[in-house]
């Protein structure tokens, strides 16, 4: 008889809704879709009477991918990590690589507020231009790793010139959860290379040395540490559950 209880509780939480998960893990607040993945730049425009800059990860994921700015342009992670300044970026660094007046709009007085205008909803008008990708249900409300396959969107690999062929690695890790009774997580390299480098990820965020990543749980996920770095605020949120725990879909 007792043999049977396992299975009962998995059943049991198959049945429990992403909301009751992402509450028990205290998930932080969602905003509209339209903000998601909106990052508010403030470390040196905080310094002067400027207002902060407000980044949409949307706005630019369409047209280039993950690896451009944080392995090509040397942008960090984490938001506000790295020290952005005006004479850098007319120097063409960081923003000022495509903000030059050619590629994107310049460092001009009458395109100041376009981006030091430090309001997280700012531009939110042109988010309506992309309802006709896949759709998701949290986050941004889109299916970006879909919508990449389908070559619905076909965003740069590199702006350095030539070509960037995407590393083939495709191996499909599982992750043993840390309740007995909730099915594994699995992440597949191949869908992530299609955005990032491996070097995002290792070996600041992920010890690939050791084969493994010792105190790997949600707890740091939800603290922004490992697949919170870009799972709680730019690619889908932590509150999808069954992205990574596929079983709970079946």
């Amino acid at each position: 008889m007792f043999w049977a209880i396992p299975s009962l509780v998995l059943v049991l939480l198959l049945m429990v809704s992403d909301a009751v998960f992402a509450e028990s893990w205290n998930l932080p607040p969602l905003p509209p879709p339209s903000q998601y993945g909106n990052v508010m730049i403030n470390r040196s425009a905080g310094k002067s009477d400027r207002s902060p800059v407000t980044f949409s990860h949307w706005g630019h994921r369409v047209k280039y991918t993950c690896r451009v700015c944080h392995s090509e342009l040397g942008f960090e992670m984490k938001a506000n990590a790295t020290e952005i300044t005006e004479e850098k970026m007319k120097n063409g660094q960081y923003c000022g690589a495509c903000h030059d007046g050619r590629t994107a709009f310049g460092h001009t007085p009458e395109n100041c507020d376009r981006c030091h205008n430090g309001n997280m909803g700012y531009g939110e008008e042109k988010f309506r231009d992309l309802e006709s990708l896949p759709s998701s249900r949290y986050g941004s409300h889109i299916d970006w790793t879909e919508a990449i396959s389908k070559k619905l969107i076909q965003p740069k690999q590199t702006i350095f010139g030539g070509k960037y062929a995407p590393d083939s690695f495709r191996k499909v890790l599982t992750m043993e959860p840390q309740w007995a009774e909730f099915p594994p997580a699995v992440f597949p390299h191949e869908v992530h290379n299609s955005w990032l480098d491996c070097s995002s990820c290792h070996p600041d965020i992920f010890n690939i040395k050791k084969k493994a990543t010792k105190h790997f749980s949600m707890n740091f996920n939800n603290e922004g540490k490992f697949c919170g770095v870009c799972h709680l605020s730019v690619a889908f949120p932590l509150n999808n559950c069954k992205r990574c725990h596929p079983a709970l879909g079946r």
